[in-house]
């Protein structure tokens, strides 16, 4: 009797044992997921098949991935002439299973832009910082170099803007300094502190690529239109510039200057995209000794030779610089630096007539007298501009209906070529902030 409850004791545990094998062996036979990467040969192996079961398919999959393991341990063993079972096994987790992609996220490109404020200039510095803001689409760095009395009042006033508009840029703010030369000459060269723009590659020298732009400028389309020229650069072009004119026979330069200029109607400095690297690491062909110079040490020994003949100080001494390298500069059209010169003797710059105009440069005083009144009207609107506003309603037909008192100047007597890039700049951002935020109607 006890021998026979042995037996059955013996038969019940062997019969477990098989149990458990015949399941395990079903669960191994399952076949691997699809993964990226699976062999070319087993996709052909399965065009055109179809199966009436699962128990089809099953079989069906396990002898693939027999065939498949065979071709694996084969490649294996043409490579290495041995094969070690562990190391087999990894590679068949390897083939089978995809590794997790991972991706880093892009830096987001910053766009840099530099102002220099010195006396009254805060109000205008600041609305140029507004027509930046309204269009941009990248973030901007703002470099403000003003002089120490106006530096909490930018602090101040920047600070009382929304957060929807703040979050689209970040200044920094430094006193004015020059490191060659004596600072109240370079102070007093020409407007107040406008030579500081000269020593930009020496003191930021953390930044690569910078816009530089005086304090009466009025952006009227996106500035990152205007930084990806950067991109259109030579392999020698470190800096852009517009023409000071586009007729030679009523240019400043052309009929009066007393010294080296650009090209044929030299060039004006009131906007101007800079590659500091490229700056800081050439030496530029000079008048004053045979071999070349580098930037910081170019300025001091030029402005020496030149300062009892230049009249507009710091642009011309930029002028003096490219007139020996005008391989260095890229010229950009008169539309990018839109002066009253290009309307008050009547319409002569093409770009802007056949696509409105990029940039307004109210030089000569015309935002704050009756000179050049469209000028005037432009620089109000978008002073007056609540930030978040509706930029048609508020900015754009305001502005068109103070351009009727303007047609009889000679400016204000084309205000297409004012309004064409501001609207169709409006229209853009209409349609990118509110047009594609709308769902369809079902």
């Amino acid at each position: 009797m006890r021998i026979r409850c042995k037996v059955a004791a013996i038969a019940a545990c062997c019969g477990v044992f098989l149990l458990f094998y015949f399941w395990g062996s079903n669960a191994a036979d399952d076949p691997p997921l699809k993964e990226v990467g699976d062999d070319p040969e087993e996709e052909e192996e399965n065009d055109g098949e179809s199966f009436s079961s699962p128990s089809e398919y099953r079989s069906d999959a396990a002898a693939k991935f027999a065939r498949k393991s065979a071709r694996v341990r084969s490649r294996e063993e043409k490579e290495t002439g041995t094969i070690n079972r562990g190391e087999n096994i990894k590679s068949l987790w390897r083939s089978n299973v995809a590794l997790p992609v991972i991706t880093r996220p892009r830096a987001e490109e910053v766009m840099h832009l530099a102002v220099v404020a010195c006396g009254d200039r805060l109000d205008e510095t600041l609305i140029m910082v507004k027509s930046a803001l309204l269009f941009s689409l990248k973030k901007i760095e703002f470099h403000i170099f003003a002089e120490d009395a106006l530096t909490p009042q930018f602090e101040e006033r920047l600070n009382q803007w929304p957060r929807s508009v703040s979050a689209k840029f970040q200044y920094s703010i430094y006193p004015i300094s020059f490191s060659v030369g004596n600072a109240d000459e370079w102070k007093k060269l020409f407007k107040p502190c406008a030579a500081q723009r000269l020593f930009l590659p020496i003191i930021l020298k953390e930044v690569d690529s910078l816009l530089y732009v005086d304090t009466d400028v009025l952006f009227l389309r996106p500035i990152d239109d205007l930084w990806s020229l950067l991109k259109s650069f030579n392999k020698t072009q470190l800096a852009a510039m517009a023409p000071e004119h586009e007729v030679p026979r009523i240019g400043w330069y052309s009929r009066f200057a007393r010294h080296p200029f650009y090209g044929n109607t030299g060039v004006n400095s009131g906007v101007m995209l800079m590659n500091l690297t490229r700056i800081r690491s050439r030496l530029f062909k000079n008048s004053l000794i045979p071999s070349g110079l580098s930037w910081e040490d170019l300025l001091h020994p030029l402005y020496q030779k030149y300062k009892n003949h230049i009249t507009w100080g710091d642009q011309d001494l930029l002028n003096i610089i490219f007139h020996y390298n005008p391989e260095c500069l890229f010229i950009f059209p008169c539309q990018w630096n839109y002066r009253p010169d290009h309307c008050m003797y009547g319409s002569n710059c093409k770009g802007a007539e056949e696509e409105g105009i990029s940039i307004l440069h109210g030089n000569r005083g015309v935002y704050h007298d009756n000179k050049q009144p469209v000028f005037k009207v432009v620089y109000d609107a978008i002073r007056d501009f609540p930030f978040e506003d509706n930029m048609f309603q508020s900015l754009l037909y305001p502005m068109q209906t103070q351009f009727l008192d303007t047609v009889h100047t000679l400016c204000g007597r084309i205000p297409q070529v004012f309004l064409k890039q501001i609207e169709r700049t409006m229209r853009k951002v209409f349609e990118d902030k509110v047009v594609r935020h709308v769902r369809p109607h079902k």
